[in-house]
């Protein structure tokens, strides 16, 4: 196995301790008293699940991108990428607007320990997003400049297991925190 793909796997399942934490904390100081802290009742459901078949969709168009190389296909490879960071960039910008909207009715990560919860985990995820939205525009960047191929394929597939890691995290945040305040 590649030993920068391994490295990544490694990288990814600390990670994974990381959110899986982060999200236990959200469960336990989002229930005081065994019930949703009533601030859950104003996050966006709907909305946020209109971003989230974009970041969704970012791990077929970075598949696709990779695919493409493999084929040679610079030119057609780039194109992938930009998809790729097009579809991050709007869930960043939905995650925006969604705090924007907390913010505006004054829940606030100093508001009480929902907020502090909620804005802690979704903005590390939204972090995670963001690192890999700038790895993913250097590598596009270096494709298409042909700077690439002196470099090996060594740094695709890592980069993607890691977007395909932050996509599958929003998942779990989506259906703990987003669809666990409707249950």
């Amino acid at each position: 196995m590649n030993k920068n793909k391994l490295l990544m796997y490694f990288f990814v399942a600390s990670e994974a301790f990381f959110f899986l934490v982060l999200i236990i904390a959200y469960v336990f100081y989002s229930h005081p008293g065994g019930k949703l802290d009533e601030t859950a009742q104003y996050l966006d459901v709907k909305k946020t699940g209109l971003f989230t078949v974009f970041l969704l969709l970012s791990s077929l168009t970075i598949y696709i991108a990779e695919s493409y190389l493999k084929k040679g296909k610079i030119r057609t490879t780039t194109v992938w990428f930009l998809a790729t960071i097009a579809l991050g960039l709007i869930f960043l910008i939905g995650q925006s607007i969604e705090y924007l909207h907390l913010f505006s009715i004054e829940v606030t990560i100093s508001k009480n320990v929902f907020g502090s919860a909620f804005f802690t985990l979704t903005g590390f995820h939204g972090l995670h997003v963001l690192i890999g939205l700038i790895v993913i525009s250097i590598l596009a960047f270096l494709i298409y400049s042909g700077k690439y191929r002196k470099l090996g394929n060594t740094a695709v597939i890592p980069v993607s297991i890691y977007w395909h890691f932050v996509d599958a995290v929003w998942i779990a945040v989506f259906t703990v925190v987003y669809i666990g305040s409707l249950i």
